[in-house]
């Protein structure tokens, strides 16, 4: 048995573990390099292994740093099968069309900057829509909570609530090879208390525990708090005649909004003439994906949506599908909730949104989610009094808030309970930063940790 590490390793992104059992190649997630990076010499570079030759892809879930390189594996030879939930896989649908809708446009632009006797492959994209439609042929088995699904003779792979986003799942591998090996996978672990989504399950017991760390050196502000504090933002903000502006995670985060922006309104903290604008087409199938899926949600949230309520209507709420809407949305100056993509600033409408309310005193920016290292959003939330959009030296002036409060990852207390339940005598650290997993290294007890380098390999 052989455990391979090919992404997230040392890093918050592109997660992507190969496990070799029994003559069977199983990759966990095979997901996307970010933080200004989509489209470069790391994620076109080799995987580290043969895409023909994997069996299975078991798939945590559908943030794009976990499937986005799904297309780029079918296209270099993948012919096994991906599973995952039901609901994961009605959202990598929407993430991965969406990445390759980007990585088209992105080349388009590459292109029309590239000399003729440039070469054409740096042009091209990493992925095309069609390469993102043949990844979707090639799911197969839905994976539901609890119930146990054969690897064709390497053993089983069990899904179990994870609590991050909307069908996302730790996953348990049972090996057999001669004896017997129980290999967890955390994927990411939700922050447990949130609106909308069940907390974490308690994960079981294994051998091997293979666990992220992306807030492993800190704790969270509790989750009331958090929403006090944002709508103290809101409200200041309105006071003050400006706009706020909200870089939104398309999974979960937006939908975690409009149902807090819905009690809001419910109980009288907010008005019923609010204007929200959802700005993101995906956050908006997304929405839609939601309703479709209760079973994923909270027991008092799917028993509303089964009743025939929506949580996450909002009154006054715009969505804004094509590019005049979205445009349109800058001639307001004042008393708008903008909400659109990307959650770190790295590309899509938000930048736009930036542009126009980032050197006024009046707006406020506000964070709700993670800023990986050298992301504009990262630059914003560290202080900086200039940033570069479009081309452009925009300063700013805006407020800034964060609220880590909102974070859909477990944070420190969370991580190093769930690592104790498993009562794993081996743990592999992985998905985040190497600071801070030197740090969540310095917490755990009884156990061997080690932290891997991108393409090094363990036998277990």
């Amino acid at each position: 048995m052989k455990l391979s590490f090919h992404g997230a390793d040392r890093d918050v992104t592109g997660s992507c573990h190969l496990v070799e059992c029994a003559g069977r190649r199983i990759l966990i997630d095979c997901g996307l390099f970010q933080g200004g990076r989509e489209i470069d010499e790391e994620n076109a570079a080799p995987f580290g292994f043969d895409a023909a030759a994997i069996d299975v892809v078991l798939l945590t879930h559908a943030h794009l740093d976990h499937c986005g390189r799904l297309p780029l594996l079918v296209k270099r030879g993948f012919k096994g099968e991906i599973i995952a939930t039901g609901a994961t896989h009605d959202l990598a649908r929407l993430v991965m069309l969406d990445s390759a809708h980007l990585q088209e446009e992105d080349a388009s632009h590459r292109s029309r900057r590239t000399s003729p006797q440039a070469a054409n492959d740096d042009a091209a994209p990493l992925y095309t829509a069609r390469d993102a439609l043949d990844s979707l042929e090639r799911f197969g088995r839905t994976a539901v909570y609890g119930e146990p699904l054969a690897l064709g003779g390497a053993g089983h792979a069990t899904f179990i609530d994870a609590g991050h986003i909307l069908g996302s799942a730790s996953i348990l591998l049972e090996l057999e090879e001669g004896r017997r090996l129980t290999l967890l996978f955390s994927g990411d672990i939700g922050n447990a208390g949130r609106p909308l989504l069940r907390s974490p399950a308690i994960p079981p017991h294994a051998d091997v525990v293979v666990i992220e760390t992306t807030y492993g050196d800190r704790l969270h502000k509790p989750i009331g708090p958090s929403i006090d504090e944002f709508y103290g933002a809101v409200t200041d903000t309105f006071r003050r005649g400006g706009n706020v502006v909200i870089p939104t995670f398309a999974l979960e985060r937006a939908q975690e909004l409009l149902f807090i922006l819905h009690q809001a309104v419910e109980q009288g903290r907010l008005p019923k003439t609010i204007q929200v604008f959802l700005d993101s087409p995906m956050a908006i199938s997304a929405t839609d994906v939601f309703r479709q899926h209760p079973e994923g949600l909270d027991a008092a949230t799917a028993k509303l949506i089964r009743d025939g309520g929506d949580p996450l209507a909002v009154p006054g709420l715009h969505f804004t599908r094509d590019i005049a809407q979205s445009i349109a949305i800058n001639t307001i100056k004042s008393g708008a909730i903008i909400m659109a993509g990307a959650g770190m600033c790295t590309g899509g409408r938000i930048r736009h949104h930036l542009k126009h309310n980032l050197s006024r005193e009046a707006s406020s920016i506000v964070f709700v989610g993670y800023q990986a290292d050298g992301t504009l959003g990262r630059q914003i939330v560290e202080g900086a009094r200039t940033v570069r959009i479009f081309g452009d030296d925009i300063a700013v002036h805006a407020h800034i808030h964060t609220i880590n409060g909102f974070s859909a990852h477990a944070d420190q207390a969370e991580l190093l309970a769930w690592h104790q339940h498993t009562g794993a005598p081996r743990t592999f650290l992985t998905h985040g930063e190497a600071g801070t997993m030197e740090k969540f290294a310095a917490r755990l007890s009884g156990t061997r940790v080690e932290m891997p380098a991108l393409g090094q390999g363990f036998e277990l």
